[in-house]
């Protein structure tokens, strides 16, 4: 069976296989696994280490159903979209790890 093979990259990539995961979002498949407007405020504001954010965003990603998380394992190629500056923490980053875990391989940020 063919990896999915995931891309990070920030809001302005525009190819094909973007999945924007921002909570501002309106894709229907990235809206499973965008975190909270209460988390990207916390956090912004230093209210949200990374850890506790992290362990926040694992919670969501522990609530996500499983046929979205296949969804986007059956695809060859996505590329993870949000705000956040390249090498800055991320919740794309946060994802592309949890998606490395089911299978997929994570080629960095484009």
């Amino acid at each position: 069976m063919k990896s999915l093979i995931v891309y990070t990259s920030t809001y302005r990539y525009s190819g094909d296989d973007r999945l924007d995961i921002t909570v501002k979002g309106n894709d229907n498949l990235g809206n499973f696994f965008s975190p909270t407007w209460g988390m990207v405020r916390d956090f912004k504001s230093k209210k949200l280490s990374e850890l506790f954010y992290t362990k926040l965003y694992q919670d969501i990603l522990n609530r996500v159903n499983p046929k979205y998380f296949n969804e986007i394992l059956k695809r060859d190629r996505i590329t993870l979209v949000c705000f956040c500056k390249p090498k800055s923490f991320c919740h794309r980053i946060l994802l592309a790890d949890e998606l490395v875990k089911r299978g997929a391989i994570y080629m960095g940020e484009i």
